[in-house]
């Protein structure tokens, strides 16, 4: 066992008198010992209860025959941090989580570990890191918040309550409108209803292999939620008596997986990040244009919310994620041999699968759209690509065409958004937002909810170079890869310039000659950093473009 390196023989005794100083008895030493990684806080949603999911994998790690030890991870509210300085800290919180979570695994020589995330780059965090320590590894998320409902019985979510903001400056709602979103989106504990970011990435989290069935949809008040970390303290017993590790279950297959249920489920374009980085800790690729070889042979099943009006607690009780995947089978394209932490293959794990409801999960031969949810483009402004999420943009802004409205900060945008100064047919270009140029590539998730809120999103689209929560809806385009801090095109577009958009034939172009780029290209001076100091000016000199994930070189 990798413990033995704390606790066998004469040479280790001082490791183990610091064994005996936390109480342990011998008993409890010669057992696995099993790190559960716990994500709880007191500032996260989605993360309030974790402290008694974590409780519930120790007791199954226990009941297994396991030594269970707890230690932390931190996590950011991306819905608190919105809108502010606070946003650029979201996103890099992925690499310090896989960082610090490295280091105490390794330096305290855990023979199993189970990671308890729930949030945005808590998930993505510590898939990075299970894939570097690559000791037996299980996930158990804490599910997802239940749908609020509105006086009138409509259900409402976080992404109705941030256009709710749009729609109080356009006039169509008062305070008080406003303040009953603000006291029913969110009624209980758990990650965002709807399928944003954290719930997508707990979803694919199954699809990958790394968690058992549930993992990503039951929600997060239900006891079966507590039933469920209890079966997976059990099970990481079982994975570190059969040394099953995330490089047995995280293969490339696996990740071809993740990114077809990725389609059909219409998850958030944070995905497109966070799946190349946490495939580059496993020592593999994902090329950035195979997203789009994969949407077009999938079909999207789902339009949970931002893109529908259901919410997670529909799609868990419609069968869940392994109910989507044998509806994908029905098309050839999963693969069915991958091991996963049940210690059985995909086939195995999807036998007694089923599609309960085929309005919340069409079927295969039935999909809201013939392609999957997310989509690359290309073209010369943005060379190495940019993502939209497909899936939420309405069919009349699949092609657009219309000026440039350009702002070097999410702060002057969505003035302008506020005060009325966007027009029909605008599109509005937000850079310098990138992983260098913010630094830290923040979410606009305030311009684009500004926009629908304002009843433009079926005539304004959105281009930057920062990112998109998993709640935007509408032609809402991010990651523009090379980013405007980085010299990227985008950087040099001025104010209106026709830009035409082409969902459909995945393309993005900045009307303008080459040789007008060029002449601009040679005036062009690099802005300031905006920030100079501490972690966010280490991340700026250290992390990779977009499309490459993002992750630190």
């Amino acid at each position: 066992m990798n413990s033995d390196q704390i606790k066998k023989g004469v040479d280790r005794a001082p490791n183990k008198s610091l064994l005996y100083a936390l109480g342990l008895t011998e008993e409890e030493q010669n057992r696995p010992i099993i790190g559960v990684v716990s994500s709880y806080n007191e500032i996260v949603p989605g993360h309030m209860h974790l402290d008694k999911i974590a409780e519930a994998v120790k007791a199954g790690v226990r009941a297994a025959g396991g030594t269970p030890i707890l230690f932390p991870a931190i996590a950011v509210c991306d819905g608190i941090a919105m809108g502010h300085v606070g946003m650029k800290y979201s996103l890099v919180t992925r690499d310090l989580i896989a960082d610090s979570t490295e280091a105490m695994a390794i330096a305290h020589q855990f023979d199993g570990l189970v990671m308890v995330p729930n949030c945005d780059k808590n998930v993505p965090g510590l898939l990075m890191a299970a894939a570097r320590i690559n000791v037996p590894t299980i996930f158990c998320s804490g599910g997802p918040m239940l749908a609020g409902k509105l006086p009138d019985g409509r259900r409402t979510c976080l992404s109705h309550m941030f256009e709710a903001v749009g729609a109080y400056h356009a006039g169509t709602m008062d305070e008080d409108d406003v303040q009953t979103y603000v006291e029913q989106a969110c009624p209980s504990c758990g990650s965002c209803s709807g399928m944003y970011t954290a719930n997508s990435m707990n979803c694919l989290t199954e699809a990958i292999g790394m968690a058992l069935p549930g993992n990503g949809t039951i929600p997060a008040p239900f006891s079966a939620r507590i039933r469920l970390a209890k079966a997976t303290g059990m099970q990481i017993m079982k994975l570190v008596e059969k040394n099953i590790k995330p490089s047995d279950i995280m293969t490339a297959a696996a990740f071809h997986n993740a990114e077809t249920v990725d389609m059909a489920l219409g998850c958030s374009t944070n995905t497109m990040l966070h799946l190349p980085a946490i495939a580059h800790e496993a020592g593999l690729e994902l090329d950035f244009d195979m997203a789009n070889e994969i949407s077009g042979k999938t079909p999207n099943l789902c339009h949970l919310a931002p893109a529908g009006d259901t919410f997670m607690e529909d799609l868990d009780a419609a069968g869940g994620v392994y109910a989507v995947m044998k509806e994908l089978t029905k098309g050839d394209l999963l693969d069915l041999s991958v091991m996963t932490v049940t210690t059985k293959t995909m086939a195995e794990n999807l036998e007694h699968a089923e599609n309960t409801n085929k309005e919340i999960i069409r079927p295969f031969d039935d999909p809201f759209m013939k392609t999957g949810g997310i989509a690359v483009l290309k073209g010369n402004l943005a060379p190495d690509g940019c993502v939209v999420k497909q899936a939420a943009v309405d069919p009349s802004m699949m092609q657009h065409e219309g000026p440039a409205r350009v702002f070097d900060s999410e702060e002057e945008a969505i003035r302008v958004i506020y005060d009325g100064g966007i027009r029909p047919g605008d599109v509005v270009v937000i850079r310098y937002e990138g992983p260098k140029g913010g630094p830290g590539m923040r979410e606009m998730l305030n311009p684009t909810s500004a926009i629908c809120g304002m009843g433009l999103g079926e005539s304004v689209a959105l281009i930057t170079d920062g990112r998109f929560s998993g709640a935007t809806r509408g032609a809402s385009i991010g990651h523009v890869s090379p980013e405007a801090a980085a010299g990227g095109n985008i950087a040099l577009v001025q104010e209106g310039d026709r830009i035409a958009i082409d969902i459909t034939n995945k393309s993005i172009q900045l009307l303008v000659s080459d040789e007008e780029l060029e002449a601009r290209r040679a005036a062009w001076v690099c802005p300031e950093p905006k920030i100079k100091t501490g972690y966010l000016a280490r991340y700026a000199k250290l992390v990779t473009s977009a499309d490459k994930g993002a992750v630190l070189i």
